[in-house]
């Protein structure tokens, strides 16, 4: 059987990108808290579900940065594959949490419109204001590794929407305060809630996915199969499995059907040209193949084992 993967560790980044989560995770407990207390006291239901987006927020920053820290852990005997699907159970766990809070807010925000109460507006001006300065430096400490890392790069949207939704919540905090608008806090609280919402459905049925093993949305096995089949001494890639063990780890298992009965030196060298066009085509970035010739077995390209 064939195998290969391949790793980058760059621990002087990892330490940066751990030292701005930390930051990031610091001003949005600072948000979320007093967003809090801020909704409690002035009544705005506006400002407390833009306190439940900072907070689910808060949960994502600190499994980001717990994932990063124990991405420097090796595999043990009883941990062969460490702790890398830790960041999946958790982002569903979050996922579903977040769905059902949100469902929460809206009835309470239809209750609130059918019934308006006054809101202290100058708590949810000044306060939706210090989210957006707060939201605004997290997303400048996060927008340089968003560009090059999947986890960061969901971290930096989910903030740059948490400043979004902070002005959404300073507009209706002005229109409050002068129009005397009392209405546009439910509105607000529904708007935000139903984003949450679909935020939440999405991240759930990523998860789920990638829990159950599915193979990735921008994978096409057929594309895949036919790419290794177009290979010197290949009869037919067969028995394909493709999952996402974590959002950065792309693994293949598969049993290859071959024309000539290779050596092992030679398997090996069309092993490393199979890997080679597997990461560059299809980012595939772990590689299990079993060789046969002459094996009589379903050789169809999905087989339920």
């Amino acid at each position: 059987m064939g195998h290969s993967h391949s790793h980058n560790h760059v621990h002087g980044h990892n330490d940066l990108k751990g030292r701005n989560l930390l930051i990031s995770i610091f001003l949005n407990i600072l948000i979320t808290t007093a967003q809090v207390v801020g909704g409690l006291v002035s009544g705005s239901l506006a400002l407390l579900s833009d306190a439940l987006h900072n907070f689910s927020d808060v949960l994502s920053l600190v499994v980001s940065y717990v994932a990063n820290k124990l991405s420097k852990k090796e595999a043990s005997f009883d941990r062969t594959f460490g702790y890398k699907r830790a960041e999946i159970l958790a982002a569903f766990v979050n996922a579903s949490t977040l769905i059902i809070i949100a469902i929460l807010l809206i009835i309470e925000a239809v209750k609130r419109f059918q019934d308006p109460e006054p809101i202290k507006s100058s708590f949810v001006i000044w306060l939706s204001l210090f989210g957006i300065v707060a939201n605004g430096l997290s997303v400048l400490l996060l927008k340089k590794d968003a560009h090059n890392n999947i986890n960061m790069r969901s971290a930096y949207l989910h903030l740059l929407t948490d400043m979004l939704a902070s002005i959404a919540v300073l507009i209706g905090g002005l229109l409050m305060k002068y129009y005397q608008l009392f209405l546009v806090d439910s509105v607000l609280t529904f708007l935000i809630a139903v984003y949450l919402i679909f935020v939440g459905y999405d991240l759930l049925k990523t998860s789920t996915k990638m829990i159950m093993l599915f193979t990735p949305a921008h994978i096409n096995i057929e594309d895949v199969v036919k790419t290794v089949n177009k290979l010197p001494k290949v009869k037919k890639l067969h028995h394909v499995h493709i999952w996402n063990l974590s959002d950065n780890e792309l693994h293949l298992e598969a049993h290859l059907d071959l024309m000539e009965d290779l050596a092992i030196t030679e398997f090996d060298a069309l092993l490393e040209e199979i890997e080679s066009v597997l990461h560059k085509q299809f980012n595939i970035n772990h590689v299990t193949i079993q060789p046969e010739f002459n094996k009589k077995d379903d050789k169809g390209v999905i087989v339920q084992d």
